[in-house]
């Protein structure tokens, strides 16, 4: 088996090397090929010389590919059309994985059970967590890109992150890489490309594999553990949603181009929050700007419908 690593950067130069490290200490049998695709992805930065001396070091282990229109999912799948390995795994460029991460993340993938997997991101704290922040709930800390289902290996039931998943190559020709309308691009941290392609293989019946002994740590640098960054992640979240999942079937009612659903949504989510005590009304807080992010988002493809109707009576 032939496995690429594609780790995609933007203007990150301090963690990078870091990253870099890591990746050169994997351990796999010698039986395995594989390499460290690094995506460039029009860093401004030392990026470009950090990598080069990796490629220096380490000539038939990393590469370096510079994909010049901005956003992380144009950065992806320039890295998928370059890899040369039958499976394709990724990282993030501020990460730092186990010397085993690789190996078996992708031990499963050599027969045709499973086409992908995805392991356990956990938070590498620098400060203590705020008391504000809920450490309940699965998907409390989903900001900070933890990923933890726990030590019981099996089949997934929810699409992995981005920075620690692999799928077979093969799949990305079938069923399409990752939509460049979601993932971060300047002007917008809309996320969710990740999700998106593993929630697709899998609705298309495809097998995903949990392997818990495939570990990466996340940092978790001080200006994420702000309530403002929090806020800002679940509005982007919203948005996400409706890009990915689009409005209800059969809903009749709108408001400037807003179901009238999501207006009951957000008055109920508001009531919650009201009302809550302690931790939980943080939580209760950032869905109500998951439900202002639906919202902002409908709004805007109802504006963008108009436009392209007035487009088109101007051509006619």
């Amino acid at each position: 088996m032939r496995i690429t690593v594609i780790l995609c950067t933007y203007n990150r130069c301090q963690s990078l090397g870091k990253a870099l490290n890591s990746a050169a200490a994997l351990k796999l049998p010698n039986s395995v090929e594989w390499e460290v695709l690094v995506v460039d992805n029009n860093s401004r930065d030392r990026t470009p010389e950090i990598v080069e001396g990796f490629c220096e070091r380490y000539p038939d282990r990393f590469r370096y590919l510079f994909e010049p229109q901005p956003g992380k999912s144009h950065a992806l799948n320039a890295g998928i059309r370059e890899a040369r390995g039958d499976v394709v795994a990724f990282m993030d460029d501020d990460v730092t994985t186990e010397p085993t991460w690789l190996q078996n993340l992708t031990a499963a993938l050599h027969d045709g059970e499973w086409v992908g997997a995805g392991g356990r991101i956990l938070p590498e704290w620098t400060d203590p967590p705020p008391h504000w922040l809920s450490r309940e709930g699965r998907y409390a800390t989903a900001p900070l890109a933890a990923f933890d289902l726990g030590h019981e290996a099996g089949e997934l039931t929810e699409p992995p992150f981005g920075t620690n998943m692999a799928f077979r190559k093969s799949l990305f020709e079938k069923y399409g890489g990752f939509r460049t309308d979601l993932g971060p691009c300047p002007g917008s941290l809309i996320r969710g490309e990740d999700t998106e392609f593993g929630r697709r293989l899998m609705l298309a019946g495809e097998r995903l594999r949990y392997e818990p002994s495939a570990v990466v740590y996340h940092p978790v640098p001080k200006e994420r553990i702000q309530k403002q960054y929090f806020q800002t992640w679940w509005f982007d979240k919203g948005r996400a949603d409706i890009r990915e999942f689009g409005i209800r079937l059969n809903t009749k009612y709108y408001f400037r181009g807003i179901p009238l659903y999501l207006f009951r949504n957000l008055a109920v989510a508001t009531l919650r929050w009201m009302v809550a005590v302690g931790p939980v009304r943080f939580s209760c807080k950032l869905q109500v700007w998951s439900k202002l992010g639906e919202i902002v988002e409908c709004h805007r493809h109802s504006l963008d419908a108009i436009r392209q109707r007035g487009q088109c009576r101007v051509r006619t």
